[in-house]
């Protein structure tokens, strides 16, 4: 199959005007000019006209759990207020309620165009139930803050749950909700299956206020429902986090994907830039806005060489799971980064983050059929066109099918 488009954007090099793709199952053979494409292969031809072929977009950070939430939780006036908040609407939940939830928010992700999702899930158990329509990585999201002594228990049931799925790995949720031993055993499980890790960091002012100085709300809810608080009033939460992935003085973390990094102390930044191999980070601007947290420090970030992605987060903090939607809203924060450096945070940044830079994020021989198509004018700056898209993706591929 050869899919021709006015633009063909690539991601390695110039977009390629009057561009195409060669097919052959689920991968990319060839790209190039329609006409050199044409020449050197054969099959069935799809003109998509006046259209830009993008890669397929890749959400580094997403919680389908929680489509059915959207707009039931207005901004509250702290963190640990949303996080009764959430529990109030998940007490109401039953297990068919989040099979229908991850069912709308995969069709949801896939109308704005994501091909790929790395998906954190607190019910590991339901995954054999579910069929991902597109790329998923599920992530088990787990908690031990109110039965510490099952940590065991707990990781290995989410690992035999998890197991089946193509693409998979662990999430202790947050310092504040999963303990050192939860965290160390979740590394120990990665490096024995060669899985990735992903966890929620420095999110809020109050996580700091909590860690660095045992005070806060957040600190007065955890210690109030029995979480142990020798913890607190010594360190930062990445300080901590450091710590406890053995990385305190300047290791490596590469199979790490953060979520937030708000809250930065300036000895943090110290800490970041001794890391031998860094981990990878997820800003979700729009639920960022939601929470009225402090102004995410890209520019410190990217000058200590962090790879930068973005995700949606949950519909229980955010109004739509549209990648276009949160490039806009980073766009806006940061208006001296350009479109195409913009872009990249949702393909070939988000595809470095799951180890997977030689066959997602871009179009070209050997990647993966992950293609989508949005309208095209033609004006000089086609990743402005890119990022200004507001609407449904009406054509993509995904693994190689239309």
């Amino acid at each position: 199959m050869i899919t021709r488009a006015r633009i063909v954007v690539t991601m390695d090099g110039a977009p390629i005007k009057n561009g195409a793709v060669a097919i052959s199952g689920n991968r990319l053979i060839d790209v190039g000019n329609f006409d050199d494409i044409k020449a050197r292969n054969s099959g069935e031809v799809v003109d998509l006209g006046e259209r830009a072929l993008l890669p397929g977009l890749i959400n580094a950070h997403c919680h389908l759990d929680y489509t059915c939430l959207r707009g039931k939780i207005p901004p509250q006036k702290s963190f640990a207020d949303w996080i009764r908040a959430i529990n109030a609407e998940k007490a109401k939940l039953a297990p068919g309620d989040y099979l229908a939830s991850i069912a709308e928010g995969f069709a949801e992700v896939k109308r704005f165009g994501t091909t790929t999702v790395a998906n954190l899930t607190a019910f590991p158990k339901l995954i054999s139930q579910i069929h991902a329509p597109i790329g998923t990585w599920w992530f088990a999201e787990l908690i031990d803050v109110r039965s510490p002594e099952r940590v065991n228990e707990l990781v290995d049931f989410a690992v035999e749950s998890l197991k089946p799925a193509p693409n998979w790995g662990l999430a202790p949720h947050a310092l504040f909700t999963a303990s050192a031993n939860l965290y160390r055993r979740c590394e120990k499980v990665a490096r024995r299956e060669k899985i990735l890790l992903t966890t929620h960091l420095a999110e809020s002012r109050e996580e700091m206020s909590m860690f660095r100085d045992a005070s806060g709300p957040l600190y007065e809810f955890m210690k109030n429902i029995g979480r142990p608080i020798d913890d607190c009033a010594d360190e930062t939460p990445l300080a901590l986090f450091a710590k406890i992935s053995g990385a305190p003085g300047g290791g490596a973390l590469p199979n790490w994907i953060v979520a937030h990094l708000n809250e930065l102390a300036d000895g943090d930044f110290e800490l970041l830039e001794r890391l031998s191999r860094k981990f990878h980070v997820v800003h979700s601007p729009r639920s960022h806005g939601y929470f009225a947290h402090n102004q995410f420090p890209f520019q410190k970030l990217r000058a200590l060489g962090f790879n930068i992605c973005l995700g949606t987060d949950s519909l229980a903090s955010n109004q739509s799971l549209s990648l276009f939607a949160e490039m806009r809203a980073f766009q806006q924060i940061e208006p001296g980064v350009s479109p195409a450096k913009i872009f990249e945070m949702v393909t070939t940044n988000a595809a470095l983050a799951l180890h997977r830079e030689d066959t997602l994020g871009r179009i070209g021989p050997g990647f993966q059929a992950d293609l989508v198509s949005v309208p095209c004018s033609g004006s000089a700056n086609i990743f402005e066109e890119i990022i200004g898209f507001d609407g449904s993706v009406d054509w993509m591929m995904i693994n190689g099918r239309v």
